[in-house]
């Protein structure tokens, strides 16, 4: 018994070295030179054998992403939004502002620059309809336009409004008030040829009350409209002549009284500044006509008395007789 299980211990010792030995073997294999780490054996039971370990190489068959072209274009334009809004809040923060107003005559006025405390302009530029550009200063007063006008005042909501001062480039000048950027008011303008006009104005057209003197001394004053004499006013001439009476469009209209420098006077009834209808002249001399007038002559019937106190009544034709009466005083 003894022998036996000395010869079976000694049996499975054989038996059991080979496989000690494989596993020292395969032991010593896994490690490679210079490192730690254990390579894959095969398994000493069942007869399985596992792969030998390989790096990953899935890397190279993943296909690389390609990008959309709509996401290439969304992300600009997201860049694109993100610098607009940037550029927005930098030109704010220093002031700047865009502003739009509705003028008279539904017009409009765009303003790009700075703003005061007060939300008023205070430098810039403004854009009108009609293609005109005017240089906003404030701190001057001043609004430089690029047809050469040159305003001095202030701006309302982005109008002229109150007192101001506007010079023309031919030279012309005017001063005094605005209302929704039009010469509304009350001013005066001095013009380049000498002439003045003081008085009152619609929308930059003489318009009410207002006196007009020319630059030979003539004066009018009186009633205007459209930039026109049209109403009663007094007209004295540089001559010394002067007429007192009605005015249409700009001429002498209805009745009114002309005196000449000589003497000579005439009541009655004009059209367009000439005498035509009925009326009385009257000569320094003392002679009276009173009749119709045509053409700024006697024409039709009227009756002419001499400074004597003879008298004529008849027939009258381009300034002369043409009829004599029979009765006289």
């Amino acid at each position: 018994m003894n022998n036996q299980n000395d010869n079976r211990y000694s049996s499975g010792q054989r038996r059991m070295q080979p496989q000690n030995s494989a596993r020292t073997v395969s032991s010593r294999q896994q490690r490679s030179p210079g490192s730690g780490q254990r390579r894959p054996t095969a398994s000493s039971g069942g007869g399985t054998s596992r792969r030998p370990y390989q790096p990953s190489n899935r890397s190279h068959h993943r296909r690389r992403r390609r990008t959309s072209p709509a996401a290439v274009v969304l992300t600009v334009l997201c860049a694109a939004l993100a610098l607009v809004l940037l550029t927005i809040l930098i030109v704010l923060a220093c002031g700047f502002r865009y502003e739009k107003r509705q003028l008279p005559g539904d017009s409009v006025v765009k303003f790009f620059g700075k703003i005061d405390s007060s939300g008023s302009p205070s430098s810039g530029k403004l854009f009108y309809e009609d293609g005109t550009t005017a240089q906003v200063d404030m701190q001057k007063g001043t609004v430089v336009y690029s047809n050469g006008n040159v305003y001095e005042g202030k701006l309302t909501e982005l109008m002229r409004s109150g007192k101001g001062k506007m010079t023309y480039p031919n030279g012309d000048i005017y001063e005094g008030d605005f209302l929704n950027d039009a010469l509304t008011g009350f001013g005066k303008f001095t013009f380049a040829n000498g002439d003045t006009y003081e008085g009152e104005l619609l929308n930059g057209k003489k318009n009410g009350n207002g006196t007009y003197t020319w630059k030979d001394g003539s004066v009018y004053t009186g009633a205007w409209e459209n930039d026109q004499r049209n109403g009663t006013g007094f007209y004295a001439a540089s001559d010394g002549a002067t007429y007192q009476g009605d005015y249409k469009n700009d001429l002498k209209n209805g009745t009114g009284t002309y005196t000449w420098a000589s003497g000579d006077v005439y009541t009655g009834e004009f059209v367009n500044s000439v005498r035509t209808g009925e009326g009385t002249y009257t000569w320094t001399s003392g002679d009276t006509y009173v009749g119709h007038f045509e053409n700024n002559m006697m024409n039709g019937q009227g009756t002419y008395t001499w400074a004597s106190g003879r008298t004529y009544t008849g027939t009258f034709e381009n300034g002369k007789i043409v009829r004599t009466s029979s009765s006289a005083e």
